[in-house]
């Protein structure tokens, strides 16, 4: 691996165990046993990591929530859609932390987030809109993109708000927690099933409550 990418991927796991404000350059650069002016080199500051993060974190959206076609609506088809979504969770869990510190120090990350959430938006309500048409769901057409806009809000404020009722800091996030907003998220499914797929909803349910144990 280069060092570029390695100064990436240890800035992200110490960003995610500890928080990206406790977090600077020369903590990353000893954590990789490199000197400061080695990663200097790579990147100018903090921010400009930071950013390369971010590129990841836009590729997965990209890549994780399209609208499926020519597939069986089945139990697996929609555990890689919630897979997709808890390893958004995860794996960037210091940005959804400190959301509105981070952009705000940032006018073209905010801009980059703003239109990644925006696309985010169009594919989640394709994706109900097939779930929709495939008689998975029922949904008014004109209910679509504000119920794709409330899970979407729900998905991206769920750490800040686990951080908020518990009074404590990044590390206290755990896989258990973030399946826990998972189970919300399919608890809005539920509530737009149709009879004919409640059942599948109800095994969707029980496969995050068993990954919670």
């Amino acid at each position: 691996m280069k060092t570029r990418d390695k100064i990436v991927q240890a800035s992200l796991e110490l960003f995610n165990e500890h928080g990206e404000r406790t977090i600077t350059t020369n903590h990353i650069a000893a954590h990789l046993n490199i000197s400061p002016g080695n990663l200097y080199y790579h990147f100018r500051n903090k921010e400009d990591i930071i950013r390369s993060i971010f590129g990841l974190y836009e590729q997965h959206l990209e890549s994780g929530f399209q609208p499926y076609v020519d597939k069986e609506v089945d139990v697996d088809l929609l555990v890689g859609y919630f897979d997709a979504m808890f390893y958004t969770l995860w794996q960037f869990r210091f940005m959804y932390a400190n959301l509105a510190d981070i952009l705000s120090r940032d006018e073209t990350l905010k801009n980059r987030y703003l239109k990644a959430q925006q696309d985010v938006l169009e594919r989640s309500s394709g994706v109900l809109e097939k779930l929709t048409q495939d008689g998975f769901l029922a949904i008014n057409s004109e209910d679509i993109k504000p119920l794709a806009d409330t899970i979407k809000m729900l998905v991206s404020f769920w750490i800040s708000y686990k951080l908020t009722q518990t009074q404590s800091n990044i590390g206290s996030i755990t896989k258990e927690s973030l399946y826990e907003g998972l189970l919300r998220v399919i608890m809005l499914f539920k509530s737009y099933a149709t009879p004919s797929s409640q059942a599948t909803f109800l095994r969707l349910e029980e496969h995050y409550r068993s990954q919670m144990q």
